[in-house]
């Protein structure tokens, strides 16, 4: 019997890219990542030596939406364990592409439950949904349990939805070790800039260093949500699949830390080196049609069974995220465009 093998979807990626340092660090499984040939490979930086050395991470290239490269690549690595988070995962862009948000999401999910039940029958596999599946949710449903009903509020959400139901479908007919996730709010360093802390973040950085006046852009500063670093995250993932793993088992997973947009944004400019100038200005494009406002979960059932809980505190969190933009504008501010 050789090493475990993990195979991360969407290894360039914040999660992914964090979840294959903890799992480097953490234990000694070969760890397998799948990615796109035109895929950013900044995130991955610290896996390279391992890369170049063909030493415990390895690249391989595939695609949601194309069904051969994704079997190929499950029967040439034949995991163990399984983090499969690669997708389409902006809900602002979902409502402009909803066929490919579907497509991607709901599609690729199958043909990679498909591959696994024919080449991993015994592998864990962890799919990974999201708290906005939960969508429009009433103040009295609040904190938001796992048996609340889905009313998602973006075809993102909605994919997810169909996401979460694959998982659970595969579990049940074919007996395979499938998690499902729920995972609410969620950053720190390497957020992409389409999402709005972490575009609050990037323009402050630019701010700062005299690329843009001092105005940040936002969306809806009213949503409620609970934030929790993406570090913190992949300790859940981690254990969601070691602990115990129940088949076809669903969990909300989250933070502790409960706030507005708003106060994100405000935690952010406080830390500014140039606070006292920062203005804020609502952009009308930043805006969805409909939004997820209410987003505060009820994590007691994983809690429960796996011990996991948050550890990073949200100050750190947002300090981490602003010095991770600062080091990106110093070597690229010329070149970025606010998003």
């Amino acid at each position: 019997m050789g090493k475990p093998r993990a195979l991360i979807t969407g290894i360039t990626g914040m999660v992914g890219s964090h979840l294959a340092e903890y799992l480097l660090e953490h234990t000694d499984w070969d760890i397998h990542g799948m990615y796109r040939w035109r895929s950013p490979l900044a995130n991955i930086q610290s896996l390279v030596p391992y890369i170049n050395r063909k030493e415990r991470v390895f690249l391989h290239y595939a695609d949601l939406r194309d069904d051969q490269s994704v079997r190929d690549l499950v029967k040439k690595v034949r995991p163990d364990y399984v983090f499969h988070l690669a997708a389409q995962s902006f809900p602002k862009t979902s409502f402009t592409a909803p066929l490919d948000t579907y497509e991607t999401n709901i599609q690729g999910t199958t043909r990679v439950l498909e591959a696994l039940k024919d080449y991993s029958t015994d592998a864990v596999i962890h799919v990974c949904a999201s708290s906005e599946v939960f969508g429009r949710v009433p103040k009295e449903k609040l904190p938001i349990d796992e048996e609340c009903s889905f009313h998602p509020a973006s075809p993102y959400a909605i994919s997810k939805v169909g996401t979460d139901l694959v998982g659970r479908y595969y579990a049940e007919a074919f007996g395979m070790t499938t998690l499902m996730t729920r995972m609410f709010t969620h950053t720190g360093p390497r957020r992409g800039d389409v999402f709005a802390e972490s575009s609050f973040a990037k323009q402050i950085a630019m701010i700062e260093q005299g690329l843009m006046p001092p105005v940040v852009k936002v969306g809806n500063l009213d949503s409620l949500r609970t934030i929790a670093d993406v570090r913190d995250a992949v300790r859940a993932y981690y254990m969601l699949v070691t602990q115990s793993p129940v088949p076809g088992a669903y969990y909300n997973i989250g933070g502790t830390y409960v706030c507005k947009i708003g106060d994100v944004l405000d935690k952010l400019i406080a830390i500014s080196t140039r606070a006292k100038e920062i203005k804020v200005e609502v952009d009308p494009d930043r805006l969805r049609p409909i939004d997820a406002d209410l987003q505060v979960p009820n994590t007691d059932k994983f809690t429960a069974h796996t011990g996991w809980k948050p550890e990073i505190p949200f100050d750190q969190t947002m300090a981490d995220l602003l010095d991770y933009w600062r080091g990106q504008v110093a070597s690229n501010g010329d070149a970025f465009v606010v998003r």
